[in-house]
């Protein structure tokens, strides 16, 4: 029997990397029932790449669906101007806007929805392209998450972009360890807000 397989996104994986993406949505747990949709987390840090880049979207099959996924933007600036022409207006119909001052953690996530900007650092444009990954608990740690960055670098590589960079929580020693192993290097970042950035070359 084989195993599971990465391929590039179809449009019928949606809902799976929508799944993949809450389950593993709160640091890594389980995100269902945080917020008034369980859409939201995934609106925010799925969807708009899937729309915008899906030639940049690769997930992990195993036979009956996507059980975990890859995706990113080879130009972050592009990105996010796409994201506030295409994404955000659809965004406006099903979500409210966020109060001035966020107080909650949904406000929280309402603010990331519709401030796309946040993506834009000064010490991050050296590093254009950014990615998210993530894999459900039963396909951690057992080397799917390598297999799947070694696929998207050379994506990102033949997109023109010469390096990428990512976020992730400062609290989480585990992932900040899977990426020091495949060479991505800490960056310092203003304002980091409890993140970490990391930045490797695409070649």
């Amino acid at each position: 029997m084989t195993g599971p397989v990465i391929r590039r996104y179809q449009p019928a994986d949606h809902d799976a990397v929508y799944e993949v993406c809450v389950r593993t949505g709160a640091a890594s747990e389980d995100a269902r029932g945080l917020y008034s949709s369980d859409d939201l987390i995934p609106d925010i840090y799925a969807g708009p790449y899937l729309l915008i880049e899906p030639d940049l979207a690769f997930v992990l099959d195993n036979g009956q669906r996507a059980v975990g996924y890859i995706i990113g933007t080879a130009d972050t600036r592009q990105f996010v101007s796409a994201y506030t022409r295409r994404w955000i207006p659809a965004m406006r119909e099903r979500y409210p806007a966020p109060p001035p001052e966020p107080v909650t953690a949904e406000d929280r996530q309402l603010a990331n929805l519709f401030n796309p900007t946040r993506l834009i650092r000064p010490e991050l444009a050296p590093y254009p392209a950014h990615l998210h990954i993530n894999l459900l608990p039963d396909y951690q740690g057992s080397g799917y998450g390598r297999a799947l960055v070694n696929e998207f670098m050379p994506a990102l590589a033949a997109a023109g972009a010469p390096a990428a960079h990512l976020s992730v929580y400062t609290a989480n020693a585990a992932a900040r360890g899977f990426y020091a192993k495949l060479d991505w290097q800490e960056i310092p970042a203003s304002e980091p807000g409890g993140w970490t950035f990391m930045a490797k070359s695409t070649t």
